[in-house]
């Protein structure tokens, strides 16, 4: 408890003595929060990048100051950009008296700008010999020590800022996501799909099965949800012809918190008209291939040390086969609902009374056999009582066009054959409404403007929606959810 009081003592007073310097320089007239722009040629990485030409010549940087070394009338800093960090060569006889103490009382965390020649030490390190060096922001907090760094993760969630700062790998992270989100784009738009906009406030949110976040809109004095899914708008589009559609936003979901959960998230979904869901899964197949390509320069990813090969042919096999494969029970040769409880007691998977055939199908996949999808599989042919908007397998009614992309042991993307008759589309309205009514929270309403323009006309359509947050955790081998969300969702620190 002392060595805690002394630690909080010595902290007041590192800050009090920059509040200090702070005020010096202002009353001095060198305010450095009065800099309006500071004109910069190069980030680290492009003199080190750059070295042979730049050797001996001029180079403006700005950046951060993670270190300093006095050594009488000579220092060194290292100074932290967006690509990186290089070393500063700081001397007196370069910069002049006067800007060397100033430079002396400059502060670990500072933001400078750097003017001087590219030269290597005789270390072999590349460096900038300093002409000028400038105060841009005076940092007035301190940065983590060094070693032990920003290592608490409730803290680094709750302070990117600080984590971006402390932890190079975490910036790497967050560029890359960044490169992922441009290289889903660049492969879309290629494929002739426009990007749209959908509205967030919705006074039905459907598409999903997932819990709304709800809020009052003071203008029009009416409850809105906030959107769990971008499909039901998207399919309008369709109808009204634009043919190959897709968005990429936020979508919120009033649900827990966990590695792979975050109650809001990015999403993307597309529909491409004429198309069925087997052309969804040559798209998702191509799409993540570019992607990696693109991002990380090859097709094999590692995850948690575990290799997945995106080059090869992607698996597909059935829900029913999934199932029959890792349990041995085999829902063909189950016909009654009776039946189908009885393989679930046998098999000690839980179900509720609600729960009709398909449900406790879907109940033996999530038990059995999700967790054994590591490399990229298409788990296709869902039961129709899991897929309330989806068109029927002409062959065999109870299921449906639908698959299920997963990678990791995790779904990555679901995919149908999306419903466009609006006559089967208002019974399975009413029948989510009748779930509803028995207590799943998560069930859809019905939308009559939606089924408004079904009854316009939709094309045969094939849809499909991706976990952006998950795709960036694969590419990225990002442990949690969190660490790929700049800002995750937090519980508020009472004071």
């Amino acid at each position: 408890m002392a060595e805690q009081k002394k630690q909080e003592q010595d902290l007041n007073q590192l800050l009090k003595v920059r509040r200090e310097k702070l005020a010096e320089l202002q009353a001095e007239g060198k305010d450095p929060f009065k800099i309006v722009k500071y004109d910069v040629t190069h980030h680290s990485q492009d003199v080190k990048d750059q070295f042979e030409e730049l050797e001996g010549k001029d180079v403006t940087i700005a950046g951060r100051m993670m270190s300093k070394r006095v050594m009488g009338k000579a220092s060194f800093c290292h100074v932290q950009d967006l690509k990186g960090m290089i070393q500063s060569y700081v001397a007196r006889d370069s910069i002049g008296e006067e800007s060397y103490k100033e430079f002396k009382k400059l502060d670990v965390g500072d933001i400078i700008g750097i003017k001087g020649q590219v030269f290597r030490t005789k270390t072999g390190e590349i460096s900038i010999h300093a002409s000028e060096v400038t105060l841009l922001s005076k940092s007035l907090q301190v940065l983590p020590e060094k070693f032990h760094g920003l290592t608490n993760t409730d803290t680094r969630y709750r302070q990117r800022y600080v984590d971006l700062i402390m932890n190079a790998e975490v910036k790497d992270t967050f560029i890359k996501r960044s490169r992922i989100l441009s290289a889903v784009r660049r492969y879309l738009d290629g494929q002739g799909f426009m990007e749209v906009e959908t509205p967030m406030l919705v006074s039905n949110a459907g598409g999903a099965a997932a819990r709304p976040f709800e809020t009052h809109f003071n203008a029009l004095d009416e409850d809105f949800k906030l959107r769990i899914s971008l499909e039901l708008y998207l399919k309008r589009l369709i109808v009204g012809g634009l043919e190959r559609v897709y968005e990429i936003g936020r979508v919120f979901r009033n649900e827990g918190l966990d590695t792979r959960h975050n109650p809001e998230f990015t999403l993307m979904e597309l529909y491409q008209a004429y198309t069925d869901y087997h052309g969804m899964m040559d798209l998702t197949e191509n799409l993540y291939r570019y992607v990696a390509q693109e991002v990380l320069g090859t097709t094999t990813i590692v995850y948690n040390g575990v290799e997945m090969d995106l080059g090869k042919p992607f698996e597909r096999i059935t829900m029913v086969d999934a199932v029959k494969k890792y349990s041995g029970v085999d829902f063909n040769e189950i016909h009654t609902l009776e039946e189908a409880r009885e393989a679930a007691r046998e098999h000690h998977v839980e179900f509720e009374e609600r729960h009709k055939k398909g449900d406790i199908l879907n109940l033996f996949f999530e038990e059995y056999v999700e967790e054994h999808l590591i490399q990229p599989t298409f788990v296709m042919d869902h039961p129709i009582e899991i897929s309330p908007l989806t068109k029927k397998k002409p062959e065999n009614p109870d299921y449906v066009e639908r698959f299920e992309f997963f990678m990791n042991g995790w779904e990555m993307a679901n995919a149908y054959s999306e419903l466009n008759d609006p006559i089967d589309q208002r019974a399975r309205f009413a029948a989510q409404e009748e779930l509803f009514a028995q207590g799943d929270e998560e069930a859809n309403h019905t939308d009559e403007d939606f089924l408004n323009a079904l009854e316009i006309g939709m094309p045969p359509t094939g849809g499909i929606g991706f976990g952006i947050d998950r795709m960036c955790m694969l590419l990225t081998d990002s442990a949690a959810i969190r660490d790929v969300l700049l800002f995750p969702t937090m519980k508020s620190i009472k004071e």
